[in-house]
């Protein structure tokens, strides 16, 4: 069973007031500190303890890669329990980055065009994990100061099913909220949509006012089964009805919901799929569609949708007065770009 920082730390100096664990969060997130010995707001005896028996970081880097246009990189992290995965940092539009952050080593949601989803389940990441992407990502640019220094987003895109694993990825934002300068608005979580935690979020008055995104892919019942296998019956009328009560609950102006489509040449970027999309919104208190042209994956055989098709099909949703974004594909040449992350030796 996954031992967490602070557990490990009690188990070394023993039990320590509360302004001591605000201080250890503060130096793990102090980009110019990195060892335990360096943390001078800590006793002596107790940096000494800590050096000894507690890693500083709880991932450590297996494989670091480069895209050709040195905006995005991807590296191969390995937890200390040895299981190996891949967090992604993209250079953004406000000349910033983003981190494409994962929740778990694999996933179960069998999504047929993702490389991660090939995996199965290895295991769900502890907050401790998800939150130490961050300070990986922080120390890599602070190795480079030839670049950007400041992550500006993050992005719940990476390997797993967020919502899958709910209390370590709630920890892991709220630690980021307090120990970063990073914004609740500047944080969206992507989840397939499994619907009791989504309903379960809207009840919570513990859930931090991040951004939600939901990878819907096809308005058609059929055909999100056919792309998504773990869909349940009448997802999409549920759906329907979670976005208003979200909507109601936590939606306002900076916290609207969008939806993701993956665009799959000649399986969901049809004419037709595109009124069908655009009818559904109108049911739905969702204001965005975000397409994402497909990114090729080893031993599948479906293809990116044509320029044209991808054009006609944004063209349609448009004249229903559908708010349509693009995403840009990034790091595809390092199988860092969205659905190519997977790990054969995991």
């Amino acid at each position: 069973m996954y031992k967490s920082r602070a557990e490990h730390i009690v188990e070394v100096v023993g039990d320590i007031p509360r302004f001591r664990f605000d201080q250890i969060h503060k130096a793990l997130f102090d980009v110019s500190l990195n060892s335990w010995n360096q943390v001078s707001t800590l006793p002596l005896n107790m940096r000494e303890s800590l050096e000894q028996e507690v890693p500083w970081m709880s991932v450590v880097l297996v494989q670091m890669f480069e895209s050709a246009q040195k905006d995005t990189y991807k590296a191969v992290l390995k937890t200390l329990d040895g299981k190996n995965f891949e967090s992604v940092l993209m250079a953004n539009r406000r000349g910033q980055w983003t981190i494409c952050v994962s929740s778990q080593i694999g996933c179960a949601m069998k999504c047929t065009f993702c490389a991660t989803g090939t995996l199965g389940l290895k295991r769900s990441m502890h907050s401790d994990e998800i939150s130490d992407q961050y300070r990986f990502w922080n120390t890599f640019l602070k190795s480079k100061p030839e670049l950007p220094q400041r992550i500006s987003n993050v992005v719940f895109m990476g390997m797993g099913e967020p919502l899958a694993n709910y209390e370590n990825v709630k920890k892991a934002i709220h630690t980021w909220l307090k120990y970063t300068d990073l914004g609740p608005t500047k944080i969206m979580v992507s989840t397939v949509g499994i619907l009791s935690q989504m309903q379960k979020l809207l009840s919570d008055p513990d859930w931090p006012p991040v951004r939600i995104a939901i990878s819907l892919h096809s308005a058609n019942q059929k055909k999100r089964e056919e792309i998504v296998p773990t869909t349940v019956p009448d997802f999409l009328k549920r759906l329907a009805v979670w976005s208003h009560d979200y909507q109601s609950t936590l939606g306002n102006r900076t916290h609207h919901l969008t939806f993701e489509y993956t665009l799959i040449s000649h399986v969901n970027d049809t004419p037709e799929l595109a009124r069908e999309l655009a009818s559904y919104i109108i049911k739905t208190a969702v204001s965005k569609v975000n397409v994402i042209p497909y990114n090729p994956v080893h031993g599948k055989d479906f293809t990116r949708a044509e320029r044209s098709r991808i054009d006609t099909f944004k063209e349609i949703l448009c004249t229903y007065g559908v708010n349509v974004t693009e995403r840009k594909t990034m790091g595809d040449d390092i199988d860092a770009a969205c659905g190519q992350l997977a790990l054969s030796s995991s």
